[in-house]
């Protein structure tokens, strides 16, 4: 790969995987790295020529440097909020990690992006770990340009989710005195052009800079501005002074689909006041830049065209279950060893299943068909109702909850948020498994897998659990009655959707097959 070639660390997140693909339309030669390649290799633009997926992991140095080696710039758009435990440490310890790999690599130059707000011992944890994050950057022996942005809004971007879930969903909005606190929001596509216009100015070297959008207003002008951009009627907006930040964090987790463990950190840090007093960005990189109204408005677009290029659930996704993945970092996903193909039986311990089968009339493509919209708009083919209720229990108990849907209604790819499940592995018109990030005492899968039979295709419905003490045999053998109906349910509506004939079943499976 060339020296002038661009490393992108967190490529799969949410500004990361919006600012490869315009690297990469603009010329550069870029090498996108993640804990796992083959959650990269589901991207739109994994297969561009100018393009290297690597695995890195920022605990990991060693990876860092190997996967940095040759490159003139890196960009460093990771972070552990809400990653469980300390994640002030875990930021520390990456951003170390990351400033040594770089010089011993390289690498000439550092771009971060950082979070906005002025150093007083009010600033939340989450704002003052950004801040520490950029000082660690910009003191280390790379040259460091670091960016700071307030509240940013784009389709699927964490703050604007919030925002339009409460909206739309509350005509009465009881909230904090934060509601008053004022910020300079910034569009998606003006973050992502001072990104790219940082690397491609050398006067931003080695410079902390604000960047935010035209406007400065309070959260509570936010909220009318998108009910005006949505064409809705604005929230009737009570503020509460005695309303603490770790209620408002639970209860926003139930009105919106952004995760709980997301929430609280940037609940937290509405009390801060983030405007821009820095202004130099504007000549150094200028552009054109929209206004709040018009950030929202095209990320109702994008939303209403189902275009969302990258959401906020994408993050925190990585799995040493995946071969690539080598390491996991705290509170990331991941199932047992047992969800890999070819491992005993005994793998993993206890092992639960409740497996159901069909056989269709058809090619193993046009099941696939059903299979891959599954989830979201789609919904889960039978029990919908009692899916929706279990999301809605597991908002309760702080979990992902129901309504984080599909970001894309037709095509998946590993790494995928679909409800409250995530695309651990896909191979088309084969096999989708999916693994469970409700809260559960144990660990859980759900497996759709396909393979031709009697001049059809058969179905079949996987399901597997590996507890975790006595709460998990208990809630393993409370749910088990359900499964029957619900498994078969699913079987018999995907064939249904299909439109195929229905061979055999569906009926219970004595024997899982082994995956071919």
């Amino acid at each position: 790969m060339s020296g002038n070639a661009v490393f992108v660390a967190g490529a799969t997140g949410y500004v990361g995987g919006r600012l490869v693909p315009l690297l990469l339309a603009r010329g550069y030669t870029v090498r996108a790295a993640a804990r796992s390649v083959r959650k990269l290799a589901g991207r739109p633009w994994a297969s561009h020529p100018q393009l290297e997926a690597v695995a890195a992991d920022v605990t990991d140095k060693a990876s860092l440097v190997a996967g940095m080696r040759g490159c003139r710039v890196a960009y460093y758009l990771v972070h552990s909020m809400g990653a469980g435990g300390d994640f002030a440490r875990a930021d520390r310890e990456a951003a170390t990690n990351m400033t040594q790999a770089a010089f011993e690599a390289g690498v000439e130059r550092i771009i971060y992006l950082s979070g906005l707000g002025d150093d007083n011992p009010d600033l939340s944890e989450h704002l003052r770990s950004r801040a520490e994050v950029g000082w660690i950057l910009s003191s280390g022996p790379v040259p460091a340009t670091v960016l700071r942005a307030a509240v940013i809004l784009g389709s699927g971007s964490a703050s604007f989710e919030i925002i339009r879930s409460l909206v739309e969903r509350l005509p009465v909005m009881i909230t904090p005195r934060w509601v008053h606190t004022r910020c300079q929001p910034i569009a998606i596509s003006n973050v992502l052009g001072y990104l790219a216009g940082c690397l491609e100015n050398p006067a931003t070297k080695g410079l902390t800079l604000d960047i935010g959008g035209p406007d400065v207003l309070t959260y509570g002008d936010l909220f009318r501005t998108y009910a005006e951009a949505a064409n809705i009627r604005p929230p009737f907006i009570i503020p509460v002074p005695l309303l603490t930040p770790g209620l408002s964090a639970h209860w926003v987790n139930l009105i919106t689909p952004v995760p709980a463990h997301l929430i609280r950190p940037l609940i937290e840090g509405l009390k801060n006041e983030v405007v821009c007093h820095d202004k130099r960005i504007l000549e150094l990189v200028p552009q054109p830049l929209l206004t709040c109204r018009e950030a929202m408005r095209t990320a109702i677009t994008e939303l209403q065209n189902r275009a969302t290029p990258t959401c906020c659930h994408d993050a925190g996704f990585a799995c040493a279950a995946l071969p690539d993945a080598p390491q996991i970092a705290t509170g990331a996903s991941c199932p047992a060893e047992w969800t890999r193909p070819g491992d005993a039986s005994f793998a993993g311990g206890t092992k639960f299943t409740c497996d159901y089968t069909v056989t269709l009339d058809a090619t193993a493509d046009t099941v696939w068909t059903a299979v891959r919209r599954i989830g979201g708009e789609t919904g889960w083919y039978a029990g919908d109702a009692l899916w929706r209720l279990r999301g809605a229990i597991d908002k309760l108990l702080l979990g992902p909850g129901y309504r984080r849907g599909r970001r894309d209604p037709e095509n998946l790819a590993v790494g995928d948020a679909v409800d409250f499940w995530r695309v651990l592995d896909i191979q088309p018109a084969k096999r989708l498994l999916l693994l469970a990030e409700m809260k559960v005492p144990g660990a859980a899968t759900l497996e759709l897998r396909l393979r031709e039979k009697d001049g059809g295709t058969e179905l079949m419905l996987l399901s597997t659990f590996q507890p975790r003490g006595l709460w998990g045999i208990a809630y393993w053998y409370a749910m088990l009655p359900a499964h029957g109906p619900l498994f078969q349910g699913m079987l018999k509506n995907i064939a249904a959707a299909t439109g195929a004939r229905v061979l055999a079943g569906p009926a219970k499976l004595d024997r899982r097959p082994e995956l071919g």
